[in-house]
């Protein structure tokens, strides 16, 4: 049995954890077609693949942006219990358990073979929202009904003007000497 662990970015422990049991391959990245598929800017479609060599493990990495283990990039390195690989420089963090099953872990959010989604973690601060200034640097004033100009009056919509008999309605026509 593999375990993959997704570690939280700050506090370095498990956010989601993946159990393989019969893969001889689990490939890791963006693509939907991955057995973990991490969305990530900095992770590639096909980031790395872990794969069985007889009894133990290798780590092969196969993105653009790399793949580091202990501050090292790699290209293909020998999977050690307890290891833990950095997917680019500023990516993600997935922690390897070989063999038996973890019990200091949190249960699993994918069974085995699954393909599962990661989604960002909870309880990351949320970045602030964007506040919308004025003209001058200033917030923008607030609608105050009371402040508002008055309705002036034109004096020239309160004339009469005489209709044309053309445009009168047949109503309003005088009537006609039959």
């Amino acid at each position: 049995m593999i375990t993959l662990s997704l570690l939280h970015p700050v506090k370095q422990i498990p956010a989601q954890v993946w159990k393989f049991e019969n893969e001889s391959v689990i490939r890791i990245g963006r693509s939907t077609d991955n057995h973990v598929i991490l969305y990530s800017a900095v992770v590639s479609r096909h980031h790395v693949e872990l794969r069985r060599v007889g009894a133990n493990w290798e780590i092969v990495n196969l993105g653009t942006n790399g793949t580091y283990l202990e501050g090292k990039r790699i290209t293909q390195v020998p999977a050690t219990d307890g290891a833990v690989i950095r997917l680019a420089r500023s990516g993600p963090n997935i922690k390897i358990r070989l063999g038996a099953e973890n019990q200091d872990e949190p249960p699993t959010t994918g069974l085995v073979s699954d393909r599962t989604v990661m989604q960002p973690p909870s309880d990351l601060p949320q970045a602030p929202t964007e506040i919308t200034r004025g003209a001058q640097g200033n917030p923008p004033e607030q609608f105050n009904p009371s402040n508002a100009r008055p309705e002036v009056q034109n004096p020239a919509s309160q004339r009469s003007i005489p209709v044309p008999p053309h445009l009168k309605l047949p109503d309003q026509l005088p009537d006609s000497p039959a």
